[in-house]
């Protein structure tokens, strides 16, 4: 049967996933399920992180932007291995190309106090604006609590026990990352080729992104047609990484999206993102699921660790070396 191919991502009700009631539960699940067998990409609303609170994030995410570069520079993660901390405009590039993209970003991840390993160590914080630690942080429980109820719909859609991730991410190395595409006041300036994000899929198992309609978001469908993401206010657009691509054989789509350059006068405005990256724990066994694996669909991919994947694809992109 020919693949129907859509034109825009579709909406879902998570409440309805969190309701007693089971058909609306399934009928949560088997949307969900669909959608990532296909374009990879949904929105979900009434999912529980107040608007209020999303707006308390941008406010203090925008006021550590506006400081200057060399105090943003005073938080340089270079000695985190950009696990932590502020990397800097142009930093970043995807795999397979040279020229960095026009962004800069920060990283906050889970702190662990016994552990050893530079996968917990501590989050580096702004002085100069308190509140930026106070909602980062809240935004980063907020959704890695949200990225686990979709990962149990997930879990239910392959056949699995529904809490079968949540020993995989329960240490979970998942990273905010508020990102700024920064203004560009001479687009004469701008390098050849350079584009607020090129073209790429996620690492990770999957991102939760906030953004009523994230203006300059694009994902290319199987027949290579780039598609604006667009969805209604005060939802969060989820898609699969390419860790649960691995996990599940290539069932479930890590799709490849970017985010293309504005018209030149909008290059002058600065634009905001704040995706989360749920991760899995490092130890995380990516080996595909044999549940996933037929004689239709043989297995794709080797086997390997979830750390093992994230730092092939760190080194890929330009954050390690």
């Amino acid at each position: 049967m020919k693949e129907k191919l859509v034109d825009a991502i579709p909406t879902l009700d998570i409440s309805e996933f969190l309701t007693g009631d089971e058909e609306k539960k399934q009928k949560f699940v088997n949307q969900l399920g669909l959608a990532f067998e296909s374009i990879g990409f949904v929105a979900i609303i009434n999912h529980g992180y107040l608007q209020e609170n999303q707006e308390k994030l941008y406010a203090s995410i925008k006021d550590f932007y506006q400081l200057s570069d060399a105090i943003k520079l005073e938080y340089d993660g270079s000695r985190t291995g950009g696990q932590r901390g502020y990397t800097g405009k142009g930093k970043e590039h995807a795999a397979g190309r040279n020229v960095g993209d026009l962004k800069e970003f920060y990283h906050i991840g889970k702190y662990i106090a016994e552990s050893e390993s530079d996968h917990y160590q501590k989050n580096i914080f702004p002085k100069e604006v308190p509140e930026f630690q106070t909602q980062t942080l809240k935004a980063y429980s907020t959704l890695e609590g949200i990225g686990k109820t979709m990962l149990s719909a997930i879990a239910l859609f392959l056949n699995l026990e529904k809490n079968h991730f949540e020993s995989r991410v329960n240490k979970g190395i998942s990273i905010l990352r508020p990102l700024h595409y920064f203004p560009i006041e001479n687009v004469d300036e701008v390098p050849d080729g350079a584009v607020r994000a090129a073209e790429h899929g996620d690492i990770n198992l999957i991102t939760l992104l906030m953004g009523a309609s994230a203006e300059g978001l694009q994902v290319k469908r199987r027949d290579d047609k780039w598609i604006p993401i667009t969805a209604v206010e005060d939802c969060l657009i989820v898609n699969v990484g390419d860790m649960l691509q691995r996990y599940t054989n290539g069932r479930l789509k890590s799709t490849i999206h970017r985010v293309v350059n504005p018209p030149k006068e909008k290059l002058k405005t600065s634009r905001y993102s704040v995706p989360f990256f749920m991760h899995a724990n490092p130890d995380m066994k990516l080996n595909c699921l044999e549940g996933c694996i037929s004689a239709a669909n043989p297995k794709q991919f080797e086997d390997i660790t979830a750390e093992g994947f994230l730092m092939q694809r760190l080194r890929d992109i330009g954050l390690i070396k």
